[in-house]
């Protein structure tokens, strides 16, 4: 069957000598696997290798069997040209960390426009912002709300973050229940847009803290998550 969809690229990784095999989240059929032969050698057919960056957000042509094998694309053409992401270090650490966390997040083969629109439309906040130290931690909060745990934040005044449940009490049950500095930060995050980031100010120990608390939420919340090893990079340009 061919067809035509948006399509986000997540991750891309090279087999045997001039293939790649690229994992895309598309809009009208969610996650998919492409083989792209000989891409990496290839100067004069349509698909380039630098089309297939992480998080660049593709219209594609493609043939799928849908029977859980490799598909195949036959034409890319990039939609929303980035200005930054993948020029300045730092953006470009952040999406290459975000890249991994969606690839171990979103596993569905079915299509689920809202959280595509999501993902893109932070994507180009991310393109044409500067005061990003904060834009991660957001993402990743806010992703929890279409993966389908967002905490409960009706008793956010309580100082006890329940990590297996998510929600807030006023004592300590079970082994995941964390209160103090790291909770009470990730509260500033309920509730705002990418547009009110530059209100909520982070030391870089506090910003460390906070995010590995909310990868621990993941951790408890998602079968099989990975840690992602572009955290460390990421760690040390914030720091």
């Amino acid at each position: 069957m061919q067809v035509s969809t948006r399509a986000l690229v997540f991750s891309s990784v090279k087999y045997a000598e001039a293939d790649l095999i690229v994992t895309c989240f598309t809009e009208d059929y969610g996650l998919k696997s492409y083989m792209l032969r000989g891409v990496l050698k290839s100067r004069k057919g349509k698909l380039r290798a630098s089309l297939f960056q992480p998080l660049t957000h593709l219209q594609i042509e493609a043939f799928h069997k849908d029977k859980g094998t490799l598909e195949r694309i036959k034409d890319a053409t990039v939609l929303e040209p980035y200005q930054t992401l993948h020029t300045n270090i730092v953006k470009s650490s952040v999406v290459m960390f975000l890249s991994e966390m969606l690839k171990n997040s979103i596993q569905e083969e079915e299509s689920n426009p809202v959280l595509f629109e999501y993902i893109s439309s932070a994507l180009q906040w991310l393109d044409l912002h500067d005061h990003i130290a904060n834009f991660h931690i957001l993402f990743l909060l806010n992703l929890t709300s279409y993966l389908g745990f967002y905490p409960d934040t009706l008793h956010q005044d309580l100082p006890y973050f329940n990590l297996m449940d998510g929600n807030f009490e006023n004592k300590a049950y079970g082994d995941y229940c964390k209160k103090g500095e790291d909770v009470e930060v990730l509260k500033q995050f309920f509730g705002i847009n990418f547009d009110k980031l530059d209100t909520i100010k982070t030391t870089k120990n506090q910003r460390f803290n906070t995010l590995n608390l909310l990868l621990l939420y993941y951790q408890l919340h998602l079968q099989g998550y990975k840690k992602p090893k572009s955290l460390l990079v990421l760690n040390q340009l914030f720091n």
